[in-house]
């Protein structure tokens, strides 16, 4: 799996080192202290050195890489994983980078951005694209609703997965309506989309499990 998308790999690591570079160019003009942490109303409440804003935070996310992408390669059921997917997995992490790094030296620079805003679209986003792949997913220890009895069961995680992808997409359209229409006011509907969205599918899961013997 590692050989055959190796160039995808090696393509998404550059992306995610790509801000150490727009960092070193904007070097002179960002701040010695940076915010690197926002809260709900943009505002900054946690800071980092310009160092570790520049060249830490992509190097911690190319080690996530590195980690998700061999242990993904290397699930003992890893023949269940479909390429499609497995590229998927490898394009999360990139998206992260370009999005954290654009905000972070768009607000240290001066610039002003709903941070908030574009972090719940983002989050929703992710959600309707887990929702249409995760019907398509078959059992492996990588990705996935891992519950014990999804696990020792391939027809309790077929059915747990299928609710689970209407349930993510519903969640991540809401999610998307409540940012747009009742703004981030509402922080805590969010929250509770996201509970929501693992809540359901685990305790139908349970159910199958206890009332039907899957």
């Amino acid at each position: 799996m590692l050989k055959k998308n190796k160039k995808t790999l090696i393509l998404t690591c550059i992306i995610i080192v790509l801000p150490i570079i727009v960092g070193v160019v904007l070097w002179d003009k960002l701040p010695e202290t940076m915010a690197t942490h926002f809260g709900i109303n943009n505002d900054a409440n946690g800071f980092s050195s310009k160092l570790f804003a520049v060249v830490g935070l992509p190097i911690i996310l190319l080690l996530i890489q590195f980690i998700c992408a061999v242990v993904t390669a290397k699930d003992p059921r890893k023949q269940n994983i479909s390429n499609k997917l497995y590229v998927l997995v490898l394009w999360i992490v990139p998206c992260i980078s370009i999005f954290v790094s654009t905000f972070v030296y768009a607000y240290n620079l001066g610039v002003k951005i709903n941070i908030s805003l574009f972090a719940s679209m983002f989050i929703g986003l992710l959600f309707i694209i887990m929702g249409n792949y995760l019907p398509k997913m078959r059992q492996n220890y990588s990705m996935g609703i891992k519950l014990p009895w999804t696990l020792a069961n391939e027809e309790n995680w077929n059915k747990t997965h299928r609710l689970a992808g209407t349930v993510y997409i519903v969640v991540g359209i809401s999610i998307i309506l409540t940012t747009l229409i009742a703004g981030l006011n509402n922080i805590w509907i969010i929250l509770i989309a996201v509970f929501v969205a693992f809540a359901i599918p685990s305790i139908y899961s349970f159910m199958l499990h206890v009332r039907k013997g899957l």
